[in-house]
């Protein structure tokens, strides 16, 4: 990182990795980043693009379909490694960060890493997006496949329910013929499905 943006100060870009770390999961604001830091919000700009680029980190954009609503545009962004993201955030022992208040965060992370992994070793480029209107409708993770939308909800809890899949389910209604069948990811072991259109999914199978 150093000798790709000449970083001169590397304190300051551990502070950018720990802060990046720590909203991981989040809409991601880089002028409240850069004002936190002290530094010019070019230069952030900058340092998030080579980490992207190098696969370090994952921003994850917002979808847009003329669904006659108002969709968030602020893009998230994820640690690609889930050693790193527990690293920066302080976290030693497995069984704390899976059961803190980041656990649902490393679960996401692991699910994305996990998805953009395999389809960048198909040779594909990952279109890994998220879908959050303005009226607080939320899918967690939306791949393109082809033609169709595959929308993705990751729980924490190992006993999915069928109200897990309400998110799916209007994700479906507006983007019609766009979406495909959806899933919830979780970390117990049972596959089930949740409704019409949404399968849960342990994440051993994913």
């Amino acid at each position: 990182m150093r000798s790709l943006r000449q970083v001169g100060d590397l304190g300051l870009f551990q502070n950018f990795l720990r802060l990046l770390a720590a909203h991981s999961g989040q809409l991601l604001n880089l002028t409240d980043c850069a004002r936190d830091l002290g530094v010019a919000v070019n230069t952030t700009k900058a340092w998030r693009s080579v980490l992207e680029a190098t696969f370090q980190v994952f921003v994850l954009r917002p979808y847009f379909a003329n669904v006659g609503k108002v969709l968030v545009k602020t893009p998230k962004v994820y640690s690609l490694v889930v050693g790193t993201l527990c690293y920066l955030t302080g976290l030693k022992d497995a069984e704390y960060a899976a059961s803190g208040l980041l656990g649902g965060v490393i679960f996401e992370t692991a699910v994305l890493s996990e998805i953009v992994k395999t389809l960048v070793h198909r040779g594909e480029d990952p279109q890994v997006f998220f879908w959050w209107t303005a009226a607080g409708s939320e899918v967690d993770m939306v791949v393109a496949a082809g033609q169709k939308l595959i929308p993705i909800e990751v729980k924490l809890s190992g006993t999915p329910r069928p109200a897990m899949a309400a998110p799916i389910t209007t994700f479906q209604k507006d983007l019609g013929d766009k979406a495909a069948p959806g899933y919830v990811l979780h970390p117990g072991g049972v596959r089930l499905p949740l409704g019409e259109g949404t399968m849960a999914l342990p994440f051993s199978q994913l």
